[in-house]
């Protein structure tokens, strides 16, 4: 029988006894540390030789390299991915700073400079990620700052630790920590987070030291030139941050001035004159999406997000291949596609941590905008990224856009290749996939520049479902500039059950793609069921974000006013404004029942068979209810002319539907809870039971800025 090579556990043990010149005691730490926590595995090395030994655990997860100071002054340098240490790409700053003696072997005694330590100890940066917990009750693995980390662990340079918010962490904890020690704060802020940054960045400014601070994520994007009027010491990253936060690091050591940090809004005051000693803000260069070739992240947190209920993201692609007018591209970019070669070992890592939640639903969530992409090879590229996942024992869900599914200046061949793509993404265990349909109204899509038509909208939403893809969508229900015609037709298509049709499993891609344009041949194998019940989160509202086409719009309208930078958007009046009202009660009533459908669309994530069926009916009932309520505000607006004036009548009656309906609500919810709640898991149970009496508890009409422009 062969010998199984060497684990990376057994790495560390070896690493041990040749820094130590002894045996390592069985069943100590290093046969259990979590190996993609580098954090833990230095503790545990720490632990081991003794804490007079300086240790350090630095590199990427694939490539993770333990050093371990020698009584000698000597190191032992270990490449625990049992590779040599030649095939590594040293970065430029180790040369003449850190000399491996056996390049040819994966352990060997190394020579470090005392720069050479400065820089493998110093800075310490923490990567922080915000949250509230009430409006999002369950947690998503934190991608943004775990890419950050793989990208600054690849230098070599500093310590990384990561925090999320998601994981019990309150921003005391951040707090607490960065005046521990910490040289670089790197904080990551979504939509509704502006009132948790600006408590840690003040809180982290009135430090008697405080550190370099880079801030990120969708909010900042919207919200740079607010933020560095108030923190005129603050970098905000303008694209993907991998660049970015490794130019920092480079900045921290003096390699690099400010202004050649890539990707960054700051202030600058080096040209600041004396009569006029006002700072002006400046621009770096962002780094194309093509360029960056890994998007992958470290894992250190992936456990943690296991064991508080949450669910495992990844992306294999950035950018889109579109620009809508709704949404603003210059932090996001123009579509790029990872090559699939990386993700082999990525995955084994990550089902390495799975298998220590044997009840847990292994689905990956790709949260690529548009996962097929554009060019030559997508097709090819797409099935190859699912063959991968398949291969490694996942189902997954990711996004797409309609133009994938069905395009009018295509021919028949193009739809048949289309379709045998999408049936073989299904064979490959994709679970379900996220449709930005945004609206079934030409009028409307065009307004949004989403280059597509309500008629090939429709037709996709056939095409999908008739394939045996299950899709959910995305759509926009108000937009400012829309009439009350467009209104009504957008009521029509959301209640449509022509659209989704019964999976025809037994029947060929062509007599699909030829079927779907068959009136008599959809009638005869609908659902039954209406649109809106694909509709992931009805009701929804346009956000007219900065910097957005669609704002500019708005504003050439003379209908915006004030900034709102929680939301990194601008607040906007309706042109009609009876549907400005309609509007405004639907956001509350999205905003009343949030948490709950959130608890319930996270459960869908992570529960299969036939629990996973019956949350997503409490869902339908939700949707059913949504629908109701605009049909009821219609007739409202219906009887309320356009030439008239009083917004309160109008307003106070809409407010009454949607009191009557929720009561409704809650007793038709009532019985379906508990009967969901007898077959959840006891740790699920309980979530959905917590969320539900908290629901019920609620009384009254509150906003919570917990919408989610992008409809993620």
């Amino acid at each position: 029988m062969r010998d199984l090579p060497p684990s990376a556990h057994d790495r560390l043990l070896y690493a041990y006894a040749h820094a130590t010149g002894s045996i390592p005691p069985c069943g100590g730490p290093l046969t259990e540390v979590p190996l993609e926590d580098p954090n833990a595995v230095r503790a545990a090395l720490t632990s081991a030789v003794g804490e007079e030994r300086t240790v350090v655990v630095t590199g990427t997860l694939d490539r993770r390299l333990a050093l371990i100071l020698q009584p000698s002054g000597s190191w032992t340098a270990a490449d625990l991915s049992g590779q040599p240490h030649r095939s590594r790409v040293w970065p430029n700053w180790t040369v003449g700073h850190l000399h491996v003696a056996d390049q040819d072997s994966w352990l060997s005694t190394a020579r470090i400079t005392a720069e050479g330590q400065q820089r493998l100890l110093r800075p310490r940066l923490l990567l922080a990620s915000l949250y509230h917990p009430e409006h999002f009750p369950l947690p998503r693995f934190p991608l943004a700052i775990s890419d950050l980390a793989r990208a600054a662990r690849s230098t070599l340079i500093g310590q990384v630790e990561l925090m999320d918010m998601q994981l019990g962490t309150g921003l005391d904890d951040i707090v607490a920590r960065v005046r521990e020690g910490v040289e670089i704060l790197g904080v990551s802020m979504t939509f509704g987070q502006y009132d948790l940054a600006t408590r840690l960045l003040d809180a982290v400014a009135s430090l008697d030291r405080p550190p370099l601070v880079v801030a990120g994520g969708s909010l900042t994007a919207r919200n740079e030139r607010i933020l560095l009027d108030r923190y005129p010491n603050l970098l905000i990253c303008r694209g993907a941050g991998e660049p970015t936060i490794t130019d920092v690091l480079s900045h921290w050591h003096g390699d690099l001035q400010i202004g050649q940090i890539r990707g960054i809004g700051f202030r600058d005051t080096s040209q600041a004159r004396l009569l006029m000693p006002i700072s002006r803000s400046r621009r770096t260069a962002t780094v194309a999406n093509r360029s960056q070739t890994d998007m992958w992240p470290e894992l250190d947190l992936l456990d943690h997000t296991f064991a508080h209920g949450g669910v495992a993201q990844l992306e294999s692609s950035r950018g889109c291949t579109n620009y809508c007018s709704f949404c603003p591209r210059g932090h996001k970019g123009q579509w790029s596609g990872a090559q699939p070669d990386a993700l082999p070992w990525l995955l084994r890592q990550m089902r390495a941590v799975f298998d220590r939640h044997p009840n847990l639903n292994k689905t990956i969530y790709l949260v690529d905008e548009e996962f097929i992409g554009r060019g030559d090879d997508a097709a090819t590229r797409a099935l190859q990224v699912a063959d991968t996942l398949a291969q490694a024992g996942f189902t997954w869900e990711t996004s797409c856009r309609v133009d994938q599914v069905a395009r009018p200046d295509r021919d028949r061949t193009w739809h048949l290749e289309r379709g045998h793509l999408w049936r073989g993404l299904v064979d490959r265990n994709l679970r379900r996939c996220l449709f930005g349909v945004e609206s079934g109204v030409t009028s409307i899509l065009e307004r949004f520049n989403k280059e597509t038509t309500g008629e090939q909208n429709a037709l996709a939403i056939r095409t999908l479902t008739a394939l045996g893809v299950p899709p959910r969508f995305t759509y926009i229900t108000f937009d400012q500039l829309m009439t009350a015609a467009e209104l009504q037709q957008t009521y029509a298509f959301q209640g449509r059950t022509d659209l989704l049709l019964r999976p025809q499993l037994d029947l060929s891609v062509a007599e699909i793609i030829d079927g779907v344009r068959d009136e008599r041949w959809v009638a005869a194998h609908t659902t039954g069921r209406p649109f809106y019940t694909g509709i992931s989160y009805m009701l929804v509202g346009m956000e007219c974000l900065i910097g957005a086409a669609y704002t500019r719009r708005a504003e050439a309208a003379r209908l915006t006013g004030a900034a709102d930078p929680s939301m990194g958007r601008v607040e906007a009046r309706y042109a009609d404004w009876r549907i400005g009202v309609l509007a405004h009660r639907s956001q509350l009533w999205i905003d009343r029942n949030f948490a709950l459908d959130y608890t319930l669309k996270s459960l869908e994530k992570i529960l299969t068979g036939q629990p996973y069926a019956m949350v997503r009916h409490l869902r339908r009932l939700l949707k059913n209810a949504a629908y109701q309520l605009l049909g009821s505000m219609l007739d409202e607006l219906d009887r309320t002319g356009p030439t008239a004036t009083d917004h309160h009548d109008l307003d106070v009656r809409c407010q009454a539907a949607a009191d009557i309906l929720l009561t409704q609500l809650r007793t038709d919810l009532e019985p379906v809870v508990t009967t969901v709640s007898a077959a959840l898991p006891a740790d699920r149970r309980n979530i959905l039971r917590h969320e539900h009496h908290r629901w019920t508890a609620t009384r009254g009409w509150q906003l919570i800025n917990a919408a989610d422009p992008c409809g993620t």
